[in-house]
């Protein structure tokens, strides 16, 4: 699917997440909710933000945290399966114990 204004509240719909199997809401305020708020994790399904154009659907790692000065923090991912690697903006509901756990060398 292409992006378009039109699709995009149409798309910011809640999910099972692929990892943990929990329910997840749709993000509040317009803002699509990419990964799970709980364990963090996301699938690749934007090849870029917003366009659903992946075919790849790998299940996404949560693998650190950057900061950017116009969108703030953000949570790094990469693929599990084709090794793509995107960013994305914490949630306001985001578990921030796991945010820490990701930041934390293996």
């Amino acid at each position: 699917m292409s992006y378009s204004p039109t699709s995009r509240s149409t798309q910011n719909t809640g999910f099972d997440c692929m990892h943990c199997g929990r329910p997840i809401p749709s993000q509040p305020g317009g803002s699509y909710r990419n990964h799970c708020p709980r364990c963090l994790w996301s699938k690749h399904v934007d090849i870029t933000p917003g366009d659903r154009a992946a075919n790849c659907g790998g299940a996404m790692r949560p693998v650190g945290v950057d900061h950017s000065g116009k969108k703030g923090y953000l949570l790094i991912h990469r693929c599990t399966v084709c090794g793509a690697q995107d960013r994305n903006r914490l949630a306001p509901d985001d578990d921030m114990d796991a945010v820490i756990g990701v930041q934390r060398p293996l």
